[in-house]
């Protein structure tokens, strides 16, 4: 059983250590967007593979301020937010809930400005075009036949739109997209693939697949964990129990394949792999199980999953994955994982996983 003073005291400290660390970022490097370090360091000339980070350092933003109410924190997170606005058209990436929620929906709430509301509204609808009525899903930045588990995570920009206007289209959207995900992407086990593949003539599911993990039939962690998130914000706008199961399902996988310490490898099934830990994995499900904690009927089970986001958070606060000791080191959550075929942000700090991490931090303190 964690102590939650202790953790308490442990997650201040985190948010001090990473007001220095975002200080430096923005003002070392102003109106850059990171996405991974290279030798702990931000600014690189690595490759991105594609566009979906530029939310999370404003959202990180967002977070300091409504943990530390300094109006520098707060200017700076609507400069970071006014610089992704115009992404509400993006229809190139899957990830506009990425982009936007973590910075105008964080905006919005704290200010009842409808304006800022109308940019996630906006994000939401632009979104919705990427649904394919031939097989019902939305597609990923890969292909018009690819269904990303990542989407998860970001449909709920698409329920809040519909929510917002009483646009039934867009509601049909959103749900139909995560029946389909549910249907052909999540297992029996409650594990999950990172893509699925469709025929576009008839919209038939072919097969699953992977970029980012072992093979198409194993465990990439950070998709789980999409999922077990994604599926518990669907659950919330829409109360469909299904959501809620598939959430549950994939909660019970990741504590049940997970060592004790809460923080997986980069896929549960790839034998003897040399990066034993995905700490930004590790930050979703922490965020992630807090919501489900919540969300779930049973006071056991959302006890258990409160425990265990602890237990994650009580790990990654420790000198093995926060930087605060790691002189040099610019990013917060050390041990992180971009893309492991590709090479690209491995045993590093990823942006995501500051965020995420930040964020679960911030729950246990009281602000989000």
């Amino acid at each position: 059983m964690i102590d939650l003073d202790a953790l308490t005291q442990k997650c201040a400290t985190v948010m001090e250590f990473a007001g220095k660390q975002l200080r430096h970022l923005i003002e070392t490097h102003p109106d850059y967007f990171p996405m991974y370090t290279v030798n702990g360091k931000w600014k690189h000339e690595g490759a991105a593979w594609t566009n979906w980070c530029e939310g999370f350092l404003g959202g990180q933003l967002w977070l300091l301020y409504k943990h530390t109410g300094d109006a520098y924190w707060r200017e700076k997170a609507e400069h970071y937010s006014r610089l992704v606005e115009h992404r509400k058209d993006d229809c190139n990436v899957h990830d506009l809930g990425f982009v936007l929620w973590s910075t105008y929906k964080r905006w919005y709430d704290l200010s009842g400005d409808a304006a800022l509301n109308e940019v996630v509204i906006h994000g939401g609808k632009t979104m919705s075009l990427r649904f394919k009525e031939k097989g019902q899903y939305l597609r990923s930045f890969v292909a018009d036949e690819s269904l990303f588990i990542d989407i998860m995570m970001n449909v709920g920009i698409i329920f809040y739109a519909a929510q917002q206007t009483g646009d039934e289209n867009l509601l049909r959207i959103a749900n139909q997209h995560c029946l389909t995900t549910r249907k052909y992407i999540t297992r029996g086990d409650g594990s999950t693939a990172h893509e699925g593949i469709f025929d576009l003539e008839t919209g038939e599911f072919l097969r699953q697949t992977t970029h980012q993990g072992w093979r198409g039939d194993s465990s990439w962690a950070r998709g789980l964990t999409w999922a077990l998130y994604g599926f518990g914000t669907a659950y919330r706008f829409t109360q469909d129990a299904r959501y809620l199961q598939t959430a549950e399902d994939c909660a019970n996988f990741y504590i049940e394949r997970t060592p004790a310490d809460g923080v997986p490898p980069n896929d549960w099934d790839e034998p003897n792999s040399p990066y034993p830990h995905e700490s930004s994995a590790a930050a979703i499900a922490a965020s992630g199980l807090l919501q489900l904690a919540q969300l779930t009927g049973d006071v056991a089970r959302g006890r258990a999953y409160r425990q265990y986001a602890y237990q994650i958070l009580d790990t990654l606060t420790g000198p093995d994955f926060l930087a605060v000791d790691t002189p040099g080191w610019e990013g917060i959550l050390k041990q992180g994982m971009y893309h492991q075929r590709l090479g690209l942000g491995v045993n590093e700090s990823v942006m995501w996983g500051d965020h995420f991490f930040l964020e679960a931090v911030s729950k246990v303190l009281g602000h989000e």
